[in-house]
């Protein structure tokens, strides 16, 4: 088998990227190869998306262009041995490009795995499978400018992208990594509210989930600061100042400051 991209690991991210970047012709289906323990898995990437399947991952590490490692970080120590005959027998100047997707995994293990060659760690989050993510990237001691826009093209599928130092990487993960997870305690919340101040539970669903998108929309596309739209909605004496009041008395905005760091650090530990 031959292949410009291979992914080991064909599990949720793993299949989002490939059903994205096949979508968007990045990669034609015969350009992709995967493995994944499982028979079954094998057979849904294969019939769904067309791409070459496989249980041996060394045949993945064969890749020409990208190895993409999606697998659990728990299982990396067992994947860099199976691939440490095939790492060790490419010669210089043919090494492809290894993107890491691996939380809490660091670029000196990813590196130490994987000597020689080109190495990017990337933290992307999951409204990726939706391709509305966001990834980070660092790049390791062997990785041009060339390969960070490589890395580009192929996670932009996804969502969006951006560059910093890895020693941010636990703060990524604290945030944009675990923030999915506050977030949907949020609408969760605003429904439940909802529902006490006596709306039907779909109608309060549906008014949290459209009010949370179109303002991060908002944001987004107008570029204003977060602190400018509350402004604009909270006129004086009215509705939003006084649920805005009750927000700072239980504190809230110090909740979710306390949660990215409890997550940030909780990544660290993970990773040491």
């Amino acid at each position: 088998m031959t292949s410009k991209l291979g992914i080991i690991g064909g599990g949720v991210m793993g299949e989002a990227l490939i059903s994205r970047l096949i979508a968007q012709r990045v990669y034609r289906p015969e350009e992709v190869i995967v493995s994944d323990p499982q028979t079954h898995r094998r057979s849904v990437l294969s019939q769904q998306y067309g791409v070459q399947v496989t249980g041996d991952n060394t045949l993945v590490a064969r890749a020409q262009e990208v190895l993409l490692l999606a697998v659990k970080p728990q299982v990396f120590a067992k994947v860099a041995e199976e691939l440490a005959e095939i790492v060790g027998a490419v010669k210089e100047g043919l090494e492809p490009l290894v993107i890491s997707i691996l939380a809490g995994v660091p670029l000196s293990r990813l590196q130490a795995a994987f000597p020689g060659w080109p190495v990017i760690r990337a933290m992307p989050n999951t409204p990726a499978t939706v391709g509305a993510g966001i990834t980070a990237i660092a790049g390791g001691k062997y990785v041009q400018s060339s390969h960070l826009e490589q890395a580009r093209r192929i996670l932009l599928s996804v969502g969006d992208v951006v560059e910093i130092d890895e020693s941010l990487m636990d703060a990524v993960t604290g945030l944009s990594g675990s923030g999915p997870g506050y977030v949907a305690i949020l609408i969760e919340a605003l429904t439940d509210g909802g529902v006490y101040a006596g709306l039907p539970r779909a109608i309060a669903t549906k008014l949290a989930l459209q009010t949370v998108l179109g303002t991060a929309l908002l944001l987004q596309e107008s570029g204003i600061h977060p602190a400018e739209l509350k402004d604009r909605v909270t006129s004086p004496g009215g509705t939003t100042i006084a649920g805005i009041a009750q927000l700072e008395r239980m504190g809230m905005r110090s909740a979710l400051i306390e949660a990215v760091k409890a997550a940030a650090m909780r990544a660290q530990e993970l990773g040491s």
